[in-house]
């Protein structure tokens, strides 16, 4: 599989709908040496979902290459998050005060400011991590004077309509003032593209389904 000419071709693709956005290639679970091409190919912008992981795959890479951009977009435990604020420019799973105050705590220690999303559980799944949408406001007025909170993220119900849960995330940001949306990734980056996503998450489009 030629990851280079995938990426190349989800470029394409939004540039012919006349899309601007930051692609994030999820990398998790693929092995550096997989990924390479892509950053020898000139894409800094990678997604992970297990710090444990990232730290394994990325801290040598990390301490050489300073433009590479890692985003947490898995679940983060409050005991993992000085290694998640280490490791991540972005992290995209922000969705609870204890987890807010943290976070705060890991970037005091280590002197580091990182950016952050706030992560809405637009369908109000049992088993999926996010706030409620009736509750963005409030995570919002508690987070935002400790941690530099950029945007919102979602990932939709797979057998539902993306378009309206990212119109859901939309709105939220809008009444918000937030300027960045992270929703989108294989199978509807371009709806999300279409609905004002500024990062969409794209692994199997790009690295191929996941053994």
């Amino acid at each position: 599989m030629n990851i280079v000419q995938n990426i190349e071709n989800i470029k394409k693709q939004l540039s012919d709908n006349n899309i601007n956005l930051k692609i994030i290639a999820v990398s998790k679970t693929f092995e550096l040496f997989q990924i390479q091409p892509l950053i020898d190919h000139g894409h800094l912008i990678f997604g992970e979902n297990k710090v444990q992981e990232t730290k394994f795959k990325w801290a040598k890479l990390l301490e050489r290459n300073n433009d590479l951009e890692i985003h947490l977009i898995g679940g983060l435990q409050t005991n993992k998050a000085k290694d998640a604020v280490q490791l991540f420019k972005f992290i995209h799973s922000v969705d609870r005060k204890k987890l807010v105050d943290a976070l705060k705590k890991a970037e005091e220690r280590l002197n580091f400011k990182r950016k952050y999303f706030l992560q809405v559980n637009t369908g109000q799944e049992l088993q999926k991590f996010g706030v409620a949408p009736e509750e963005v406001e409030n995570l919002f007025k508690y987070a935002k004077s400790k941690l530099n909170i950029i945007g919102l993220m979602c990932i939709p119900p797979k057998n539902e309509d993306s378009k309206v849960h990212f119109k859901i995330l939309s709105n939220l940001a809008k009444k918000l003032k937030l300027s960045e949306l992270s929703m989108g990734m294989s199978h509807d980056f371009v709806e999300a593209g279409l609905s004002g996503a500024t990062y969409v998450r794209i692994g199997s489009k790009i690295f191929g389904e996941r053994s």
